[in-house]
């Protein structure tokens, strides 16, 4: 930890900060304000990854996050991880059944035709990625429900205004809302790695990260230290709040030759799950209520050895809410951080355990990072010291000149080195 001696009248200049920041933060007053409720419901992707980095599912909480923090997610993760420390806790719920998930979203890329089916959900991968210039325009009116999703009422149309026979007010560009039929609910479906272990092609993985043996108790990294060679649960537990874009440049590293991997996408899940805990008191489990979660389990082909014929291996991803990005990259982290286990040389760097999970973290990264902001007057002083008297060493040993010769050249040295600090 790093300490620093306290700027003298500097107190009033961080307060005269703060306004300009809460007036930066609200913008052109003329403007209405942005509300937590809308940022919860309009930008539900920034919300997950900051509910993810954050290790903490509050949606309104992540939403008031991003709203404190300008947009800044990393800011916002900052924040709610922070306040994530202030909280006790209460419980531990039992671990939750992906594969009972209440699903909006499921596709395979290892086979076209799953039980199940393919079900695409609201995603942007079948999008052209054009601005879409319609949505400058104000009331923006929404389209399809999303499966599970109840549509919000509109504003109240202008009287008179023309209506439809479900009683809204018709619109050129989107359907009336009755001519939309509900989706059906979309019942528990066999996961494909199930399959796939079913007929002998993929490995049976347990917690530990091995083939054989129960699973151990999950390391806690909220009340224990992490540690490397880490185990599986540790790991996985540091990668689900581990920076999306380290990851994703990280997961982008294997395929592009640095792990010898040619990873595909067994199932990418997206749905409610059932959170549970069980009482001592009662003796039983209860649920507690639903959260949203991706979950990413990768396949990956693994020649086998003397003990193991050649088989599937895989790795995993999960997150809150719909975050299949963050998901995929970190299944594809997990995948390469077991290279040793699986006999392998580990040279590239997203299969070095200490390098990955010691730099996954946004919240530590940009705390280092950003405190090179503050006052580093002493330890300035004591390199500059060293650095002239090196120079004068180096000047009486060859004969070079410590200060600019040519004419008119003004040194750009700080003389007086205790004033200026």
């Amino acid at each position: 930890m790093l300490m620093y001696v306290a700027v003298k009248g500097g107190e009033r200049a961080i307060e005269q900060s703060w306004d300009l920041l809460a007036k930066a933060r609200r913008g052109n007053p003329d403007v209405p304000a942005l509300s937590v409720t809308q940022i919860r419901e309009q930008m539900r992707l920034a919300v997950a990854r900051v509910m993810s980095e954050g290790a903490l599912y509050d949606e309104t909480l992540a939403a008031l996050a991003i709203k404190q923090a300008a947009g800044d997610l990393v800011e916002a993760i900052f924040l709610l991880r922070a306040y994530r420390t202030t909280l006790p806790r209460l419980g531990t719920t039992r671990p939750i059944d992906t594969a009972s998930m209440r699903l909006s979203r499921r596709i395979s890329a290892t086979f076209k035709d799953v039980p199940g089916g393919q079900v695409l959900g609201a995603t942007y991968d079948y999008t052209q990625r054009l601005l879409d210039f319609a949505l400058l325009a104000e009331g923006e009116t929404c389209g399809a429900t999303l499966p599970g999703e109840i549509p919000a009422a509109g504003a109240a149309p202008a009287a008179g205004a023309p209506r439809t026979a479900s009683g809204s007010t018709p619109s050129p560009d989107v359907p009336d809302m009755a001519d939309i039929p509900e989706v059906p609910p979309i019942a528990a479906t066999t996961r494909v790695t199930d399959i796939m272990k079913r007929d002998g092609l993929l490995e049976a993985l347990h917690a530990n990260g091995s083939a054989n043996g129960g699973d151990p108790e999950p390391h806690d990294l909220v009340h224990s230290p992490l540690f490397t060679p880490a185990s599986r649960t540790a790991r996985l537990q540091n990668l689900a709040r581990g920076d999306e874009g380290f990851l994703l440049a990280l997961g982008y590293s294997t395929q592009r030759g640095y792990g010898n991997d040619h990873p595909f996408a067994g199932e990418i899940r997206l749905g409610q799950v059932s959170i549970e805990i069980e009482p001592e008191e009662l003796g039983f489990a209860i649920d507690i209520g639903e959260i949203a979660v991706t979950e990413c389990q990768m396949v990956t082909q693994f020649g086998g050895n003397r003990e193991t014929p050649p088989q599937f291996t895989q790795g995993y991803g999960l997150t809150f809410g719909h975050n299949e990005r963050k998901a995929m990259a970190m299944s594809l982290v997990d995948r390469a951080l077991r290279t040793s286990e699986l006999g392998d040389e580990a040279n590239s760097p997203a299969q070095q355990q200490e390098f990955v999970l010691y730099h996954s973290d946004n919240v530590e990264a940009s705390g280092f990072v950003q405190h090179l902001k503050l006052p580093h007057y002493v330890d300035f002083q004591a390199e500059l010291e060293l650095v002239r008297r090196l120079r004068a060493e180096h000047a009486a040993k060859y004969g070079t000149p410590t200060a600019p010769t040519e004419a008119g050249a003004a040194s750009p040295a700080v003389h007086n080195t205790q004033e200026a600090a």
